[in-house]
């Protein structure tokens, strides 16, 4: 039998597993509970802030809901990320604020080196301080390219907080759907 054909059968096997009535019930308990807390975090949030800053939520919400067991699923991963990402995104924003202006290509380009400095060192804080989650990196390249304010701020860390308190609440109810 060939690798190819045998690669289609092992693919078809595990789609029927995960389609059976339990864990297609499971799935769709899961990533409904995730659309539920999403759907509110931005129509709260959404009120009061930009929602491209709060987009990395999202995928938080995918990593919470559908591998609430994972490591970064944890609060500590979670939060910490999110905390780790917000300063060195408002770090270099405000690094970016402090430079005199130069041409608008030239500045257009700092911003691009700012925003992949930032993204950088969230991830290296993040693994120095294990508290790697892979959205928050994104939440330091936002705030570098995006406008903020404190309130902006303060909004990103309820919004992970709320999520992980979510996860907490239904936690017993949840399963590693990956």
């Amino acid at each position: 039998m060939s690798r190819h054909i045998m690669n289609r059968l092992i693919t078809r096997l595990v789609l029927e597993q995960r389609l059976q009535k339990q864990n297609l019930a499971r799935y769709i308990l899961q990533c409904g509970l995730a659309t539920l807390v999403v759907l509110v975090l931005l129509l709260i949030l959404d009120v009061f802030t930009q929602t491209v800053l709060i987009a990395a939520l999202g995928a938080s919400a995918f990593i919470a809901f559908a591998v609430p067991r994972s490591a970064n699923a944890d609060p500590r991963h979670m939060i910490g990320g999110y905390l780790i990402g917000t300063f060195t995104g408002v770090t270099l924003a405000l690094l970016l604020q402090a430079m005199p202006p130069f041409s608008p290509a030239i500045d257009h380009e700092l911003v691009v080196v700012a925003g992949a400095l930032a993204t950088g060192l969230a991830m290296f804080l993040m693994v120095l301080t294990r508290t790697e989650h892979p959205p928050a990196a994104a939440i330091a390249l936002g705030l570098v390219l995006n406008e903020w304010d404190l309130l902006t701020l303060a909004l990103i860390i309820a919004g992970i907080i709320g999520l992980t308190l979510v996860k907490h609440f239904v936690m017993p109810l949840l399963l590693d759907l990956l």
